[in-house]
């Protein structure tokens, strides 16, 4: 049986993060809390381990993970551009529970599964994510469980649903809300096509919020979020 560090006493915490970042480095799977669900995660930059994360959560490469980052600065390092109006989004909502779609620079060496030339990135609002992200670098981090079952609010649902498939497990307590992030693809936002993004899932952050900041740059129509493919895969 994978262990259970409980990040909320001290005792544990400290050992559980060192185990944590050392799986890491060896292409293994970890879960741990962030502010929306627990998520498994893995090195973003080796494929063995995304593959793996795939594996362990039942997904095919059609649906890449997304990437987990500790700040604005990552974003910029791994996105090809980031415009004016993403920048708002993130000083508005990261840390938080807004992912954010965007076409990846062409220079990374990952294989996130099939992305068709993006990357979906987010700041996640928690301590011990910031910390893992902070040590370890990009993770790939989808929510931590089996295709179509409920994403983990709880340590317990994830050790139950993906077992000995994850080598360490970092324990935070139930996820508050249990609600995931929204995602929204600005890769419209670059290039010489319609200036427009496009919400991909409703989740933390709400439509309204999002107009507040964008204005007329959110689309207007709210089902077309529906029919959207989006280029990810149950982030958390």
């Amino acid at each position: 049986m994978s262990p259970v560090y409980d990040s909320r006493d001290e005792a544990q915490l400290l050992p559980g993060l060192r185990q944590a970042r050392q799986a890491i480095a060896r292409g293994q799977l970890i879960v741990l809390p962030t502010d929306t669900v627990y998520g498994v995660a893995a090195d973003a930059f080796s494929p063995a381990a995304v593959a793996r994360l795939l594996a362990a959560k039942g997904r095919g490469r059609q649906s890449p993970p997304p990437v987990l980052v500790p700040g604005l600065s990552t974003l910029q390092a791994l996105a090809a551009e980031v415009p004016e109006p993403v920048g708002r989004l993130v000083e508005e909502f990261w840390p938080g529970g807004l992912t954010i779609v965007l076409p990846s620079q062409p220079s990374l060496s990952w294989d996130l599964g099939d992305t068709f030339g993006t990357v979906a990135v987010r700041m996640p609002d928690d301590r011990i994510a910031l910390e893992m992200l902070e040590e370890c670098g990009p993770l790939a981090v989808s929510s931590a469980n089996l295709t179509g079952k409920p994403a983990a609010i709880a340590i317990d649902d994830a050790v139950d649903m993906l077992g000995d498939s994850v080598a360490v497990y970092l324990d935070a307590g139930t996820r508050e809300t249990g609600i995931p992030s929204t995602i929204v693809d600005a890769t419209g936002l670059v290039g010489d096509g319609e200036k427009i993004v496009r919400v991909l899932r409703e989740g933390a952050v709400s439509r309204a919020r999002l107009r507040e900041v964008l204005g007329d740059l959110l689309e207007a129509d709210p089902d077309q979020a529906e029919d959207a493919a989006a280029p990810v895969g149950g982030p958390a």
